[in-house]
């Protein structure tokens, strides 16, 4: 939204004036800019200004008269025609209408996560998290679950090319035997490959049998968000590689040196997991963990903190000195603090960290360089939590090389002519390689160059030879998760588009194009079986989802006394710092082109379809910023422009980027949106550097943010807590909650003899991640609206997370998150005022829609004191592209425009559960129906179950003390209620 009016000391003012607790969503909100109250009050209801304003009724109700005969026209139109082709001969295993679901492993960064995926009659169209992989333990993550929209994606690379035109596997592998050839005579000196991360055992034996063959040629290894910095870390520490695993199941305090471990750490669902069951309060338990958070820009892991202080990420290493001198550890010398650190407050933390030695851990950001890594090593060392809390063990990659200085090498062997052929499996380095290195210049100087990936990308435009590969669910192959253990890819579908995987690649280099995957990796994991029977244990492997005995044992490791170098210089005082970070949905760029990825709201910004420049209030308003601003950033002699949005909780004196946008070769969805980041990025400064400039241009740019959508009205819809007053008073006032008194109510009341389902929010669990929103958005095939729409307030999405703020200090609110489905009110307002009952509950208690009556009117939507219904204005489903028909959840209905869309709490799953129960004479047993945003919830903060049930979790969760219902006192008796958010502070810390 534009936010030309923002007038922060006016913001600030106002705050102060506050008395008691005061929770806001935005600043446009404590603002009241106009087009805050233009845009979002109208939304309460619709067109209200209208109906009051004697000179525009009449204008309203003729608007109204022909929106409804245009939707009941719309609503009653023919359905599109569809064709159905029955089997020639039916596969065994296979009953029309019951899934299947088969284990795989997703891999992102190298690092697997293992997953189930449902198949409809031999199509996936969901993924699940796999309950027995480590690194999963049932949940999926956003981008895991996006990813299947990738596998139908129709802009994908669907033919070899070969110099931009139409090829064949055979013409490739014929050109690519002339051009080995002349390399078996060099023995390999001018072949190169360049990979991503690679944790494939598979693989990493095929590159090196094949290193072998050409003795001279060499493998570089590049991804533009590998973990340089703690593998560096390890090295300063302890003078080798290794890995570093978490145990937050067994830690009561945590501090977080600017590490996002909830969200971005290698293995964070299982670390997610963890840290959140030590925060769970009731049935017994009264304690909780503590989270202290010193980072730069605001993260997941920084909202859920009990004390957070934001700084510049180069200031992040003076903080973990002053820390490791506080512990005492040797040898450490000392960096002056930041203004915005308190030395009470680092005084208090430490403390707290002594009186909870080998039961605390130190988590260092990945972004962070290898200093960093190497002090959190020396803490966790110094306060006895290695081989407690902390792990190590060899390293998960198969070659962890300092992937900036390898592909440094390979861009010099490049410009001295000793590369002839380079073969690049599947990363993007002419839009990734860091700006300084200049690699299309040295790329464009080698005479044959092969690319493999899913899209006709940057690097496959400039490729002598473009192979498509093969996307995971079509293709077989392996990963290690971020322990080590290992995990078989099988494929669920044969390739749509004559996709090549990496394995059969390299198969070819090595002289053998005939070979598939299945054969490569099945040969493979033979030769390393101690199993006396490979058959069963192959089977038990594509069954598990997991590879018996392939975790990583830990290892003993020994601090080197003589690892701190001296403290890095300190930024000049008011320079500007770049803060560069991955975008939290579409990552380092490869998501691009999802658009379930891209319009979903990113955690804390809610921004869609853009990346920005963000800056706190402070420094917003010394540079005279306002959102939407349209400014000039340069640094490393490179400038690119880019909106403004101002972010409360982002450290002074920076501005972070994120990467991935600014795509040229990505598909109609991602190409072309946002600002290419990667410009400014250069192989000394990956992650952060001083010295940025700034220049407004006097221009604005568009955003589409969804955090003003629909508004609070003043009402505190989120509770907080501390675990002290918990303690104190586990049985609160229930008129603090706002229930009304039994009885009133003009609705008949009903009782419910059989099942009666509803929900349970636990907002102490709930983490922000948005994966319950996506998981819905797959289920229940909610479509993509766009950009355009999203800034009309009409997005889609049947739950929603919404962000709120707490606190008078704008530079670092207090920040919490609500998930916010249909409530399925007892006493539904938006069933009474349907004209064709569309909208009608059910005898279990579910407020059921009826799309084929609905005339679209939206009295139920304006009747609605939640805004959880969606209304479809236009077309938005694709009834179209073939291909994308195949992804569809046949189970749930894909709707025509003119129809209210709301959360059905997943009732095709309801109803599956209940054929299977009456198949077998028995009742639904608890945790049997599990909806869709509840199986993928990283933290299982959202329970769904039979209340009637007495012994249902959610029965149980819903009698706790302090569970609530949001507008309870409406009278509208929800059936989704929550828990409150509860936080452990320090008493020490609460008195700086």
């Amino acid at each position: 939204m534009n936010s030309q009016d923002l007038d922060l000391e006016a913001i600030r003012s106002r705050l102060a004036a506050t008395h008691g607790r005061h929770f806001w969503r935005s600043l446009d909100e404590l603002a009241e800019t106009k087009e805050f109250t233009d845009f979002v009050h109208r939304e309460f209801p619709q067109h209200a200004s209208e109906w009051l304003d004697p000179l525009t009724r009449r204008t309203f109700l003729k608007l109204m008269s022909a929106s409804i005969a245009l939707a009941g026209l719309t609503a009653c139109g023919a359905q599109p025609p569809e064709k159905i082709v029955p089997y020639v001969k039916q596969p065994e295993e296979i009953l029309p209408g019951k899934p299947l679901f088969y284990a795989t492993a997703f891999a992102l960064g190298g690092y697997a996560t293992g997953v189930l995926v449902r198949s409809d009659m031999g199509r996936p169209t969901k993924i699940e998290g796999n309950p027995q992989h480590p690194a999963s333990l049932g949940a999926t993550d956003p981008i895991a679950q996006g990813s299947i929209l990738n596998l139908y994606d129709p802009d994908r690379s669907q033919s070899v090319l070969n110099l931009g035109r139409p090829s064949t596997w055979e013409a490739f592998t014929s050109d690519l035997n002339r051009a080995l050839a002349t390399q078996t005579v060099k023995r390999g000196a001018g072949l190169r490959i360049l990979s991503e991360t690679i944790t494939s055992p598979t693989l990493a034996a095929q590159i090196g049998d094949l290193l072998k063959r050409y003795p001279a040629a060499k493998w570089h290894q590049y991804e533009p968000t590998w973990r340089d910095g703690a593998f560096g870390g390890g090295r300063m520490a302890f003078g080798q590689d290794v890995n570093t695993i978490y145990r937050f199941e067994q830690a009561d305090v945590v501090f977080s040196l600017d590490g996002d471990f909830l969200m971005s750490l290698p293995g964070s669902m299982r670390y997610a997991r963890k840290f959140i069951d030590k925060r769970r309060v009731g049935a017994g338990q009264t304690a909780m963990n503590r989270l202290y958070v010193v980072e730069s820009t605001p993260t997941l892991t920084g909202a859920m903190a009990d004390h957070r202080l934001h700084i510049r990420a180069s200031e992040i290493e003076s903080v973990a000195r002053a820390a490791a001198q506080g512990l005492g550890v040797a040898g450490v010398t000392g960096a002056a603090l930041p203004s915005d650190v308190p030395a009470k407050w680092i005084a208090a933390m430490v403390k707290d960290l002594k009186a909870n030695a080998g039961r605390s851990i130190v988590v260092p950001g990945e972004e962070q360089p290898a200093i960093v890594h190497a002090l959190a090593h020396a803490i966790n060392a110094s306060l006895g939590n290695t081989g407690k809390t902390v792990i190590y063990t060899d390293p998960v990659a198969a070659n962890p090389v300092d992937q900036t200085a390898s592909l440094r090498d390979l861009v010099q062997a490049m410009n001295g002519g000793q590369v002839d052929m380079l073969v690049v499996l599947g990363a993007n380095p002419v839009y990734t390689a860091p700006a300084d290195l200049k690699f299309t210049e040295a790329f464009n100087k080698v005479s044959v160059r092969v690319h493999l990936g899913l899209y006709q990308d940057e690097t496959a435009a400039l490729s002598h030879w473009h192979i498509p590969e093969a996307h995971y669910l079509e293709a077989w192959g392996d990963a290690r998760a971020f322990d080590g253990t290992a995990s078989i890819v099988q494929p669920l579908i044969a390739p749509l588009y004559a996709g090549r995987s990496a394995h059969e690649l390299i198969s070819a280099l090595a002289g053998d194009a005939t070979r598939s995957g299945y054969d490569i990796v099945r040969a493979f994991w033979q030769t390393k079986s101690t199993a006396a029977d490979f058959e069963s244990a192959w089977r038990r492997a594509l069954h598990d989802g997991v590879i018996d005995g392939t975790t990583l044992p830990p290892r003993q490791v020994t601090l080197s006394s003589s690892f701190a170098a001296p403290a890095s210089a300190a930024p000049a005082a008011g320079s500007l710092e770049i803060i560069f970070r991955p975008d939290p949905n579409i990552g380092d760029g490869r998501f691009a082109n999802n658009g379930w990825l891209q319009e979903l709201p990113k955690p804390l910004t809610t921004l869609t379809w853009d990346n920005a420049a963000f800056v706190s209030p402070t420094t917003a308003q010394r540079l005279g910023l306002q959102n939407e601003d349209l400014i000039d950033l340069s640094y490393g002699g490179q400038t690119v422009p880019a909106p403004v949005w101002i972010l409360p909780g982002h450290p002074n004196d920076a501005v972070t980027v994120h990467l991935g946008y600014g795509r040229t070769h990505a598909g109609r969805v991602g190409q072309n949106t946002g600002f290419n980041a990667y410009a400014l990025r250069t192989s000394g400064a990956p992650w952060f550097g001083s010295g940025l400039q700034l220049r407004k241009t006097g221009k604005t740019y568009e955003l589409a943010a969804t955090q003003t959508h629909f508004s609070m009205e003043g009402r505190e819809l989120v509770r907080v807590a501390t675990i002290s007053e918990f303690q104190h008073a586990p049985k609160m006032n229930p008129d603090d909650w706002s229930k009304p008194p039994n009885g009133d109510t003009l609705y008949p009341e009903y009782k419910y003899d059989g099942y009666k389902w509803g929900m349970a929010i636990d907002l102490n669990a709930c983490i922000g991640c948005n994966a319950c929103t996506i998981a819905c958005r797959a289920e229940n095939n909610i479509p993509v609206v766009g950009k355009v729409e999203v800034r009309r307030s009409r997005e889609m999405d049947w739950i929603r997370v919404d962000r709120y703020y707490e606190g008078s200090e704008l530079d670092n609110p207090d920040v919490y998150f609500q998930p916010r489905p249909c409530m399925h009110c007892e006493k539904a307002p938006c069933e009474v005022v349907c004209p064709v009952a569309a909208t009608t509950h059910s005898a279990e208690g579910l407020n059921q829609m009826t799309y084929n009556r609905c005339v679209g009117t939206r009295y139920c939507s304006n009747n609605c004191p939640y805004k959880v219904r969606r209304f479809n204005f236009l077309q938005y489903a694709d009834k179209d592209t073939p291909v994308i028909q195949l992804m569809y959840n046949p189970d749930v209905t894909v709707r025509d425009r003119g129809v209210m869309e709301k959360c059905s709490y997943c009732v095709q799953r309801i109803n599956s559960a209940r054929i299977e129960a009456e198949r077998e004479n028995r009742s639904i047993v608890d945790g049997e129906v599990r909806t869709a945003c509840q199986q993928v919830c990283p933290t299982s903060a959202i329970i769904f179950g039979d209340i009637n049930d007495p012994k249902s979790a959610v029965r149980r969760l819903k009698s706790e003390p302090l569970h609530y219902g949001m507008l309870s006192e409406l009278g509208t008796q929800p059936r989704t209620t929550y828990g409150p958010r509860l936080r452990n502070p320090n008493p020490e810390i609460e008195q700086i």
